[in-house]
């Protein structure tokens, strides 16, 4: 048990300064907020804009079976986006330091959130058989996506 002086002053939490995980965890509690939203567009991934902020931006997404981003990055923008329900994978690519080219895929049950800052090229699709719903944080800056073409000995080439 620790004790607090008297002289404690609360101070309220700033808004920027939050994780985006811990944004895109509360929205994703709060359903409410934007299960009117919620579309399924059999041509495209969809997305929607749940908020907007001097802090950044909250997007709901829905992905059928097969749908996806494609290769790219955030520009200078930093986020996190986590799955709400269903599952999708996350390909990664980078080049190490030793010049090689990296891929890591991973996939991402519901309750499951992943961060990106800039320079994070990635692919998110989904490659499961049912329908999944996601929430992106993108930070001051908005949501900017920049597309790469995967090069086999350059990696991430920006298109």
């Amino acid at each position: 048990m620790f004790a607090v002086p008297a002289n404690t002053v609360a101070v309220a939490e700033n808004p920027a300064l939050r994780h985006p995980v811990r944004v895109a965890l509360a929205h994703a509690a709060d359903r409410a907020s934007w299960a009117h939203l919620l579309r399924y567009d059999p041509e495209r991934r969809f997305a929607v804009l749940v908020s907007r902020t001097e802090a950044g931006e909250v997007w709901l997404m829905s992905w059928l079976p097969g749908q996806g981003t494609g290769l790219h990055d955030h520009g200078r923008v930093d986020g996190a986006f986590t799955v709400v329900s269903g599952e999708l994978s996350e390909l990664v690519v980078r080049r190490t330091t030793e010049g090689r080219v990296r891929e890591s895929r991973r996939v991402l049950a519901a309750g499951q959130s992943r961060v990106f800052g800039p320079g994070y090229v990635h692919e998110v699709r989904n490659d499961g058989v049912d329908p999944a719903v996601s929430l992106h944080v993108y930070r001051a800056g908005g949501r900017t996506l920049r597309p790469y073409a995967l090069d086999p000995l350059d990696g991430p080439v920006p298109r």
